[in-house]
């Protein structure tokens, strides 16, 4: 029987001189793995030192924008942002939670971080749709029915309120079924919808009950606004009459559908 041919003792030599090529595959895929699980490792190490070991990624400045009646100084202070730490773990959940416990006056906050070195601080303040005035003070009160703030001097377009609260007949039946506080929330509701342009010219706006609230406009004029029911049409209203109407110095809208106005 005749032995293996030369040639075929060559390529048996050949196979023999290495790892299967299955086995080779196996080798360089698990070199692989491991090259890109270093680098991963490696990745992420250098951006938790970035952004927490780092000196280029530090509140190193907060601006404060929006503000009105309170001054930066006062937002800076209150809102006591941590300067010199980690960008990336500031708390500015926290931050707008301690402005608005601290400032009132704050109705709504924004803390944003602004990269690489900033923090941010959009602010929005309440305005006063009406104000209640007790002892020479007056407290601000917003559209929401907060009092956040008392101050000595009245600001300018918001009208006080006045409680003239009978005790006798249907006032007293409204005061005893829904107390002063909701018959205060009725005053601003109505303060919320009197329209921009006499909201201007009112400086005190009246409860006497539930029913029967009225503006007292500058010139002696008078404006019968009743409940706090149908703002919007009141408002729509009270603005046509007005105009058809100049000068007139009493308005009733109690009832939007059949208003009225008088010389006196």
């Amino acid at each position: 029987m005749a032995g293996p041919t030369t040639a075929e003792r060559g390529q048996r030599q050949q196979e023999s001189s290495g790892p299967p090529p299955a086995r080779r595959w196996k080798n360089r895929r698990f070199r692989t793995i491991v090259i890109l699980a270093l680098a991963v490792v490696l990745l992420a190490a250098g951006s938790v030192w970035l952004l927490y070991g780092s000196p280029w990624l530090r509140v190193r400045h907060v601006s404060v924008s929006g503000t009105a009646v309170l001054t930066p100084e006062e937002v800076l202070e209150a809102a006591d942002v941590p300067v010199g730490a980690p960008l990336v773990s500031v708390d500015t959940d926290g931050i707008e939670a301690r402005l608005r416990r601290k400032l009132p006056r704050i109705d709504e906050i924004d803390a944003v971080r602004s990269w690489p070195r900033g923090i941010g601080l959009k602010v929005t303040e309440r305005t006063p749709v009406l104000l209640i005035e007790r002892d020479g003070k007056f407290t601000e009160v917003d559209k929401k029915g907060v009092r956040f703030a008392t101050v000595s001097q009245p600001p300018h377009g918001a009208p006080s309120l006045e409680l003239s609260l009978s005790r006798s007949g249907s006032a007293t039946a409204s005061l005893r079924r829904f107390g002063t506080d909701r018959l205060v929330r009725e005053a601003v509701a109505v303060a919320g919808d009197i329209p921009a342009a006499v909201r201007r010219d009112t400086r005190t706006l009246k409860v006497r009950s539930y029913d029967d609230i009225t503006l007292e406009l500058s010139g002696g004029r008078t404006v019968e606004w009743g409940s706090a029911e149908n703002g919007a049409a009141k408002a729509r209203t009270l603005t046509a009459l007005i105009k058809a109407a100049p000068g007139a110095r009493y308005f009733d809208v109690s009832v939007p559908t059949a208003p009225a106005s008088a010389a006196s």
